[in-house]
């Protein structure tokens, strides 16, 4: 019975298959590539190709995180904010298909990407007063979080938003 509450295999399969369906239903597993490309975009934006497989490594390393701190015998304050904000990061990456290609807003996906930003340093700061190896994986989350954010903002702030209206600073 002491295997009882511990954070198994089958777990992450769930986790990765339901985040990734529901992040696929507004724009298909692809994305919308036209829409993508339709946006002035920063030269460092990665190309549309990209995402799908950068995001499947991130989540499998950020799913292995989540079973090792969920695991470990560390109960504490950390543990408990780092699941928390490892949900809510998991929220948004499957809200985000929603807001930036179904309701065509570069604004909306924007801010998703920050709030995404902020919860990857968050996990990542309670993963590595937990675990090094767990903290190193959600770190290559934040770093390409952190390329994404730059990239979102840029656009935002450089493209008309169909969903709000005109939006243009740059």
């Amino acid at each position: 019975m002491a295997d009882r509450g511990r954070f198994k295999r089958w777990h992450a399969l769930i986790i990765l298959a339901v985040g990734n369906a529901i992040s696929a239903l507004p724009a298909g597993f692809g994305g919308d590539f036209a829409f993508y490309n339709a946006f002035r975009q920063p030269n460092l934006a990665p190309p549309d190709w990209a995402f799908a497989p950068v995001w499947l490594v991130l989540n499998v390393t950020s799913l292995v995180a989540l079973s090792r701190i969920s695991n470990a015998p560390v109960r504490s304050l950390g543990r408990t904010v780092f699941l928390w904000s490892e949900g809510v990061g998991w929220v948004l990456f499957s809200a985000f298909t929603t807001v930036y290609f179904l309701l065509h807003s570069p604004v909306l996906g924007a801010v998703d990407t920050v709030a995404g930003l902020i919860t990857g340093l968050l996990s990542l700061v309670c993963a590595w007063r937990i675990d090094h190896l767990s903290a190193s994986f959600i770190a290559l989350r934040a770093v390409w979080l952190l390329l994404a954010t730059y990239v979102s903002m840029f656009v935002a702030l450089s493209n008309p938003d169909p969903f709000f209206g005109a939006w243009s600073l740059l």
